[in-house]
């Protein structure tokens, strides 16, 4: 494990470093809030991705990218989204841009299997006074969104869902959020490019849970493009995101 070298995971597709340097600097971080820029590099100093690869291997690499957080908060506005659902949350970078762009009387179910790293965002979220925009679930994200379905009645549905989550049970968590998802709502699904790994055969130089992620990554994209029930778009932003609208 001490051996493995990380060098080459990063979740910015971009092959010019100097073109996503000025990105950053042009756009997206003179309009990055306080809060968030606070707890992007509390995050990075209190959980380096070495340490975080070698305590929970994927969630190394969980951190969504500022530019990707401020587009989910210009989408999030257009659609006027008032309840939205959250799967995998680490320590809450998207979770507050999504907690900023609702407006006040807003609610986000949050999940995550483990409550630790959300503890290290908490901070940042009390700061910004979003706090009681968030309902975070401690659980399996599975158990957590079959309950909602139980739960949840037709005029109740959400109005987005960002998933963020155990690549492994994308498909499964598709199929509920179907159901939990209005017409009309859109499903956003992180790491669909997955380090670009996704365009080539899987490395065997490289660490073994990228390439059991890529080819579970690969599946549920086919899967995706096969739905009739939705639209959908992937763009090429942090290490892919798509964003599918439920039409059925």
């Amino acid at each position: 494990m001490e051996s493995i070298d990380l060098r080459g995971l990063d979740k910015c597709l971009l092959k010019s470093e100097a073109l996503h340097q000025y990105i950053l600097d042009s756009t997206i971080i003179p309009r990055e809030h306080e809060q968030l820029k606070r707890l992007r590099k509390e995050t990075k100093a209190r959980i380096p991705k070495r340490q975080a690869f070698l305590l929970w291997g994927e969630r190394a690499l969980m951190n969504v990218p500022p530019e990707e957080g401020q587009l989910l908060s210009i989408i999030l506005k257009v659609m006027n989204a008032k309840k939205t659902i959250e799967l995998g949350v680490f320590t809450g970078y998207s979770l507050l841009a999504t907690a900023l762009a609702l407006p006040k009387d807003a609610k986000i179910t949050a999940i995550d299997i483990s409550r630790a790293c959300y503890e290290i965002g908490l901070p940042f979220i009390q700061a910004a006074g979003v706090e009681k925009k968030i309902d975070f679930i401690e659980s399996d994200a599975v158990l957590a969104l079959d309950k909602l379905i139980e739960e949840v009645k037709e005029d109740e549905l959400y109005d987005f869902a960002f998933v963020d989550a155990d690549k492994s049970d994308y498909w499964n968590y598709h199929e509920r959020l179907i159901r939990l998802v209005r017409i009309g709502g859109l499903i956003c699904y992180d790491n669909t490019l997955w380090l670009g790994t996704v365009a080539h055969p899987p490395d065997p130089q490289a660490p073994a849970f990228v390439n059991t992620v890529r080819d579970m990554v690969v599946r549920f994209n086919e899967k995706l493009a096969a739905d009739s029930r939705i639209e959908l778009s992937q763009v090429c932003i942090g290490d892919g995101l798509t964003i599918c609208r439920r039409i059925a």
